[in-house]
């Protein structure tokens, strides 16, 4: 059973760094890439997850999957946190804002990436792979929230996980929206201001 957090915990803690709910692309790319790790984090140590690991013949070492998995995972959860930016904020900011806002999210990861021990010169290749997996998932996410699972399994499938089917597709697809709904709550209560 899933924890909830005190509110009012957790409304101190956003208001702490930011009393009045302004940040800046830079603040809020920061801020969005932690998010991004301790949802990956959670994902991946998640035993309502362990399962679908398990049916997908994906093993796990220290309790993480191989890298090339991991990486997959990565990218649908940079995805999803990603999409929930753009849709909070579509509208309501310039483009260049929001464009800005993925930009510092998606160095902060990648820096992060380089510090726990990736190295520098892989991260092109990641880059171009997530920017494909990208086109993918907005592509499937304008046919139907199942098929962005379908996509994400997909890929799985072609990083060395054995199974498939459906259950694992929707289990996939729930991840992105638990992701992406709070997230969209959270960024819609930001006003982005200049660096």
């Amino acid at each position: 059973m899933h924890g909830f957090p005190d509110l009012d915990q957790v409304r101190s803690e956003m208001e702490a760094p930011y009393p009045s709910g302004r940040m800046s692309p830079r603040q809020l790319g920061d801020t969005l890439a932690q998010l991004v790790w301790e949802s990956f984090s959670d994902f991946v140590a998640d035993p309502e997850y362990r399962p679908l690991l398990l049916r997908l013949g994906i093993p796990l070492e220290d309790g993480l999957p191989p890298e090339r998995i991991a990486e997959e995972f990565l990218i649908l959860h940079l995805w999803a946190h990603s999409r929930a930016v753009q849709l909070s904020l579509f509208r309501r900011v310039p483009e260049g804002a929001v464009r800005s806002t993925l930009d510092h999210l998606h160095r902060a990861v990648f820096e992060d990436m380089v510090k726990n021990g990736t190295p520098e010169a892989q991260l092109p290749v990641f880059e171009q792979r997530v920017s494909a997996r990208y086109t993918e998932y907005y592509a499937a996410a304008e046919q139907s929230d199942q098929r962005v699972g379908e996509v994400a399994l997909e890929h799985l499938g072609d990083a060395g996980a054995a199974g498939t089917g459906t259950a694992a597709a929707r289990l996939l697809t729930e991840r992105a929206i638990e992701i992406a709904n709070p997230l969209r709550d959270f960024v819609s209560g930001v006003e982005l201001v200049g660096e």
